[in-house]
């Protein structure tokens, strides 16, 4: 006990302002931060001799207050002839008090016989305004103020004053940077406490080190202990206690209201001296029996079978409590006894719920460490809470009873109960975090006295005002009755309340907020059981990706639209020899269209025509009638896509040229011609369409990478994105199959496709009403609808190889195998030790010049460079540092550049005619000391960086380099050779500086990594350990044993950016595009094979050159901003052989996407759900999702590039056929804009304004939305702001859209004949039922069926009107309902008729 005494009265520290603490977020975690003091520059104008120290503390500029602890570090002593004083202290702190305010002021103090003197103050701010981070970033420099900080607490007192008493010259450097390694012990380090690595805390370990001024804490392992039986015993009796506390508190208080006891609490916690491990736990006293004791008091024995009724109660907790706590002599269990009372200021005692005050009071604290001593063992504690006005950890101030009473001194608190260590439970104690609650032998008698009949020790969060304004509780008062004999009415039930720590004495009127801070604890049986989950069925269909078709009748172009497609004028694919490229066929085989050659890989590479050059032409376009649309939509479209791994390609924007207004019917539509728009916004109608070249071939292709291409074509297909060029919509997608472009020998091949552009739209299930009771909402279909039809053509010309002018073919290296074996460890070949280290010229060894090595360091000889330099751009020779030269092209260059220095130097001697030699002799000596001033610098450097050459030859002496081609997720594996250089056995570990590269453990998995790449490698079984505390695999190896170490690399991380949302811009209709450089990223990865002794015995270099990965599906969603998006992507179930179905895995590339394939039967199709949370909008987020068939997931099957598109979301709930109007905010960006609004369907929701305006920064725009839906459902439009300038979006919307169905006022039948000529004409009467004229106007929910003589009408009151209607033909028989809306003049719905066409 005397260790946490000391402790603590040694660690007390000054608390912040309470208005400060409340400033801080509350729900953020205190973050840790590194003070770093450098050195103290000027110190020369101090007296000397002098000894210095730095004293830091905490201030609060806002409410000048200083705070925590004051810092000191150790004395440094001022030597006369040095002006600067290294100091190279660190100092460690956390905080959740991360406000501009918050600073901390920096004293230097001089310490002169036995007194300290100030020397000068600086301010040191530690956090921005914006957010908690550091200020300032990298070293700094603060300039000392005169005087003392004592100054910063007058009032008003500016920084331009501070400016004028600066210490002239003084400066200390200094550096704030975040320490994130003092999260792991926050809990035991006080906050707002400047510590050093050096100070003892207790609970972290003595060998918590300081590596390069990172110190990382190391925290001991705690026990959790149980208190049981613990009660309390208020002395001279409960009553006559609780009566007198009430008299004091009402003369104390000058209330003239009645007191009442509202709870009896209990506060127990660990305290390590410097601070509170956790918040304290609050716990609700309850009235019970004395504790039961088995004593002898003369003859009279009791026993736990007879008991004293008469015994005055006890306040007692009915279980146990467990505390968690470290077993050192610091740590202590405090406990603090709290009452809770209310008052009530209403006349006569009647309460009023508006005029109840409540207020908290301490009643005593006390302190008992369980490890002081022999805390091993089980024991009964009896301890006395103090009273007064002693310091204690919970800042406040507890009651002390009068000194009068010989019993009651010190507060007349007694707290008893039984401990129990971590070895020794009491046998009726359940497991951890369980409190076991026990009803007493005697409930039934002292049932009459309870305060709270509730039997739960906690209750729910309810806040002190909330129990003074609410509870009706018969609580003890101020009264002339005893407490104890007031009546219980039934049926009212406690409201306790829990409490957190109490950070200040809490007085009426001073109580801010109170909350409940533990856990609800519940009786519960041993035979509980886990509840059962229930079948649930999503919300939504899944998204099928894989076969994504059309259900309904596939439509082709008529010979006519065909005939004008081709008389249009596109370009032609031609071979090298000018011949037209036979045209192939896609439709099916058929008795004229016989079905094509299978594909053949030998007739691929044995093809002369080795390079190839993939054309994609881009004809047109085939509208096709949407609901919500005009009939000349879309107007521009451009593209997008992915090929290989060429970079993402996104086309200029291409205007549709057709007959205006297209056909209505699908038999007779004609497509629209695509043609580029220039940068004026004209059409360029000379060359129609857009051309796209891909040359592949033996330059742009990596060695053997000629057969993955040829795998691509043939398995693969392109998806193409088409989207709306003005409003930035998606229309939908199309995808082509590939294996058409294989030439198979040929010198060209050509293919007309005409692809059906498809989207995915979403709508409720028509049988909702079969939902489970359990069903939140109903569930939404999926259905793919068609868009429109792309013509497309696609083309492969075949070229010969290029010819060098040796005569030979450029043909590149085979590729290196990725599974590679090396001959082993090559010994250094003497030389520098500074030689460049290359792939191909490992462990070169000539000896380099200092000038080829470090061009920086010849600086001292600029002017001699200079005029060099002048003598070499006169012969035609560019001046660069030899080193860089010889780095770029070798040794024949550096060879060249010293012959034209030293031609140079000739030349200049010859045109001097020999002056040099009769320069004066003082010349020729200043000369003479230049140069050896030059060489004396030279060898100082050489000694300087001795020992790091050194270090760097003999490890590149035991380095082995390799090279890895790999992809994103595939796995690369290497074989790196091991020898133990030793005549002893050594256990060596494996250590790689990259995840992505790890030792292969598993035999299996080996063996299948060696079937992927053909190699056959042994590997023993049983060959690794992994290391019980690092998990770093280690190998055994006999004294010069030499073994093969299995290496994988593998990354699901992508390394290169994505293209930005909007339109290319125009370049031309011709376009040439480039593959992706080989090395998207070049990485150098060491594995280092360390010894018993931690230093290297070998390492391995391995050169990580990423090539472009390719994608096989792009998966778009749109989904409100802020919220998690889940999906479920369906796989079609495995049609070959269910019972030989793979299984399946699924991985993510970004960490923060939750990805997983749900486990179903193999016949059966498997779902992929990922969850995604929400950013703001317009943003998009993308990631890939790999799909993998085998268990060791080494190559993926297929690979997913999915982007999820936040739009902000807007709810909307109208009727049928009527007008509603909804407002939207639009905020501008940091720059002024001409935007426009753009929307999904034009007919069904308009936007004002509609045309274009300025958006001026950071304004705010007022939108006004009006949506008229003439069909009901549920539906997804969407609403896109688009600068018009940059074609970039700026905002966008998600309008969800209910529209229910409207009242039939009138129904009506009629029958048509099918193609019935020029269809039907009907009328309808309509009366106006208001008594003045009326204007009304009609619509219609099938605009195609039925038309209307006139749109707008007037009616006189009381009048009838006949609506005169037109029915169209229809081609097919059925059955047809509809509806037609009669709104009034502010489009409000006045009647609704429904007309049932029959077509017969």
């Amino acid at each position: 006990m005397s260790d946490w005494k000391e402790e603590f009265r040694r660690t007390r520290a000054v608390p912040p302002h309470s208005q400060t603490a409340r400033l801080s977020d509350s729900e953020t975690h205190s973050k840790g931060f590194q003070l770093s003091f450098r050195q103290l520059d000027g110190v020369s104008v101090f007296q000397k001799p002098a000894r210095v120290q730095l004293r830091v503390t905490l201030f609060d500029t806002g409410h000048q207050l200083f705070f925590g602890r004051t810092w000191k570090s150790s004395f440094y002593d001022c030597a006369e002839h040095k002006s600067r004083v290294d100091i190279g202290e660190v100092v460690f702190f956390h905080t959740s008090l991360c406000l501009p305010s918050v600073v901390a002021v920096v004293e230097l103090v001089s310490l002169s016989s036995q007194h300290a003197l100030g020397c000068g103050f600086g301010i040191l701010q530690l956090f921005s305004g914006s957010s908690d981070a550091p200020s300032l970033s990298g070293d700094q420099r603060m300039l000392l103020y005169q005087g003392t900080p004592r100054t910063l607490l007058i009032g008003g007192l500016q920084d331009a004053e501070l400016n004028k008493q600066l210490v002239a010259g003084v400066e200390l450097l200094y550096s704030l940077k975040p320490h994130p390694p003092l999260q792991a012990a926050a809990h035991l380090l006080p906050p707002n406490t400047l510590l050093s690595p050096h100070t003892h805390l207790p609970g972290l370990s003595h060998t918590a080190h300081s590596k390069g001024g990172r110190w990382r804490p190391v925290v001991l392992e705690s026990v959790v202990c149980v208190l049981g039986g613990l009660t309390l015993s208020l002395l001279p009796s409960l009553d006559v206690f609780e009566q007198q506390l009430l008299q004091r508190l009402t003369s104390d208080c000058h209330n003239t209201g009645a007191l009442r006891v509202q709870e009896r609490r209990l506060h127990v916690g660990v305290h390590s001296g410097w601070t509170f491990l956790a918040p304290p736990q609050v716990l609700l006293l309850e009235l019970q029996c004395p504790p039961q004791t088995h004593r002898q008091s003369g003859s009279l024995t009791h026993t736990a079978g007879k008991q004293d009724i008469s015994a005055p109660p006890v306040l007692g907790l009915r279980g146990s409590v467990e505390v968690e706590l470290v077993p050192q002599p610091s740590f202590a269990l405090l406990f603090q006894l709290e009452y809770v009372f209310s008052s009530s200021t209403a006349a006569e005692g009647k309460l009023s719920t508006s005029s109840r005050l409540a207020f908290l009071q301490c009643l005593g604290w006390g302190a008992w460490s369980p490890f002081a001593g022999e805390g091993r063992r089980a024991q009964e504690v009896d301890l006395q809470l103090r009273g007064g006005a002693t310091p204690n950890p919970f800042g406040v101030m507890a009651y002390r009873a009068p000194s009068g009473d010989s019993e009651a001194k010190g507060g007349g608190v007694h707290l008893s109960f039984q401990f129990f260590p971590p070895d020794s439970r009491p046998p009726s104690s359940p497991a951890v975090a369980k409190r076991k609650h026990t009803v007493s032998p005697a409930y039934d008698e002292l049932r009459e006295l309870q305060v709270s009949p509730s039997r739960s020790a906690q209750g729910p969060a309810l806040s002190l005002s909330q129990l003074a304004a609410t509870s009706r509780l018969p609580t003890p008062s101020h009264s002339t009755r005893s407490p104890w004999q007031q009546s219980i009415p039934s049926g009212h039930q406690a409201s306790p309340l829990a409490a957190t720590h109490q950070q200040g004495r809490l007085g009426i009127g001073g109580i801010v907020h109170l909350e409940v801070c533990v856990k609800e604890l519940q009786d519960q049986g041993d035979d509980e059981a886990p509840l059962q989950e229930l079948t649930f069925t999503h919300t939504h269909a899944p998204v099928i990706v894989l076969g994504m078709q059309h259900t309904g009748v596939r439509r082709r172009s008529s010979r006519s639209a065909l005939a004008h497609l081709l008389s249009a004028g596109f370009p032609e694919v031609r071979d090298c020899s000018g011949q037209r490229a036979p045209l192939l066929q896609p439709d099916p085989p058929t008795a004229t269209n016989p079905p094509t050659a299978p594909f053949n890989p030998h007739r691929e590479h044995t093809d002369p025509l080795q390079n190839n050059t993939i054309i994609v032409q881009f004809l047109a376009f085939s509208r096709i009638p949407q609901a919500g649309v005009g009939p000349d939509w879309p107007r521009c479209i451009h593209f997008s896509f992915q090929l290989y791994r060429f970079p993402p390609v996104c086309t200029p924007r291409l205007q549709l040229i057709g007959p205006q207004p297209p056909p209505q019917t699908a038999n007779h539509d004609s497509p629209s011609i695509l043609a580029a728009v220039n940068k004026d916004g004209t059409v360029n109608s000379d060359c129609p369409g857009l051309q796209l070249h891909f040359p592949v071939g033996a330059r742009e292709l990596r060695p053997g990478e000629k057969k993955h291409f040829l795998r691509y074509l043939a398995q693969h297909s392109l998806q193409i994105d088409v989207w709306d060029s003005d409003s930035l919509l998606l229309i939908g997608s199309a995808a082509v199959e590939l294996k058409s472009l294989l030439r198979q020998g040929r010198p060209a091949v050509q293919m007309l496709h005409e692809l059906e552009v498809l989207t995915l739209d979403f709508a409720p299930d028509a049988n909702a009403s079969s939902l489970p009771p359990h069903a939140a909402m109903a569930p939404i279909t999926v259905a793919t609808s068609v868009k429109g039809r792309l013509h497309l053509r696609l083309g492969n010309v075949g070229k010969a190889l290029c010819v060098c002018a040796a005569g030979g073919p450029v043909e590149g290296r085979s590729r290196p195998e990725e599974l590679k074996d090396s001959s082993g460890m090559e010994a250094f070949g003497g030389g520098s030790l500074f030689s460049v280290s290359h792939m191909n010229a490992r462990n070169t060894g000539r000896a380099l010049r200092m000038m080829e090595l470090h061009g920086d360091q010849m600086a001292l000889r600029g002017a001699g460079l200079c005029d060099q330099g002048v003598e070499l751009h006169r012969l035609g020779v560019e001046l660069h540092r030899p080193g860089v030269e010889l780095h770029r092209q070798g040794l024949a260059e550096d060879s060249r550049l010293r012959k034209l220095h030293r031609m140079a130097a000739v030349r200049r001697s010859e045109q001097q005619g020999g002056a040099m030699e009769h320069k004066p002799y003082m010349w020729r000596c200043e000369e003479r000391r230049e140069l050896c001033r030059e060489l004396r610098v030279m060898e100082a450097w050489r000694e300087q960086t001795k020992a790091e050459g050194i270090t760097n030859m003999l490890s590149r002496a035991i380095t082995t380099q390799h090279m890895l081609y790999a992809s994103l997720g595939t796995a690369c594996p290497l074989l790196v050779p091991l020898k133990n250089p030793f005549n002893t056995p050594h256990t060596i570990s494996i250590h790689s500086q990259d995840p992505e590269l790890s030792v292969v453990v598993d035999v299996d998995e080996w063996r299948f990594l060696q079937q992927q790449v053909s190699s056959c490698a042994p590997l023993e079984e049983g060959m690794f350990r992994l290391h019980p505390e690092t998990r770093l695999p280690q190998v055994y190896l006999r004294p010069k044993e030499a073994v093969h170490i299995p290496l994988k690399y593998q990354t699901f991380v992508p390394h290169h950016s994505l293209p930005a949302q909007g339109v290319a811009p125009v370049k031309s209709h011709h376009v040439v595009q480039k593959l992706q450089s080989p090395a998207v990223g070049v990485k150098c990865i060491k594995v280092f094979f360390r010894g018993q002794d931690g230093k290297p015995v070998a390492i391995c270099q391995v050169s990580v050159e990423l090539m472009p990965h390719v994608v096989d599906q792009t998966i778009r969603f749109s989904h409100p901003e802020r919220t998690f998006l889940k999906k479920a992507i369906r796989l079609p179930a495995w049609t070959p052989a269910p019972e030989e179905a793979p299984d399946l895995h699924v991985r993510c590339s970004d960490p923060n996407v939750t990805c997983d394939i749900t486990t179903t039967a193999p016949e059966e199709p498997k779902d992929v759900q990922i969850k995604v949370a929400g950013c703001p909008s317009p943003q998009m987020k993308t990631f890939f999702i790999f799909v993998f068939t085998e268990r060791w997931r080494a190559a993926p099957a297929q690979i997913w590039q999915v982007y999820v598109h936040f739009l902000q979301r807007l709810d909307i709930s109208c009727v049928t056929g009527q007008l509603t109007c909804q407002s939207l905010v639009l905020r501008g960006t940091q720059a002024l804009r001409k935007v426009k609004c753009y929307v999904s369907h034009p007919l069904e929701i308009q936007v004002e304004p509609w045309e274009v305006f300025v958006l001026p920064a950071r304004a705010v725009q007022e939108l006004q939305v009006r949506v008229r839906c003439v069909r009901s459902g549920l539906k997804f439009l969407q609403l896109n702001v688009v600068d018009e300038q940059q074609q970039q979006l700026v905002e966008a919307w998600s309008i969800c859209v209910h529209a229910q169905p409207p009242v039939i006022s009138k129904a009506f039948e009629i029958s048509l004949p099918v193609g019935g000529g020029r269809g039907s004409t009907k009328k309808i009467s309509y009366t106006n039922p208001y008594p003045h004229t009326h204007t009304f106007r009609l619509l219609s929910d099938h605009t195609h069926l039925l038309q209307f003589k006139e749109d707008t009408f007037q009616v006189d009151g009381g009048q009838t009107y006949s609506i005169g209607l037109r029915f169209a033909r229809s081609q097919s028989p059925g059955q047809e309902d509809i509806l037609i809306y009669i709104n009034n003049e502010d489009d409000r719905n006045e009647e609704t008729y429904c007309v049932q066409v029959t077509y017969s």
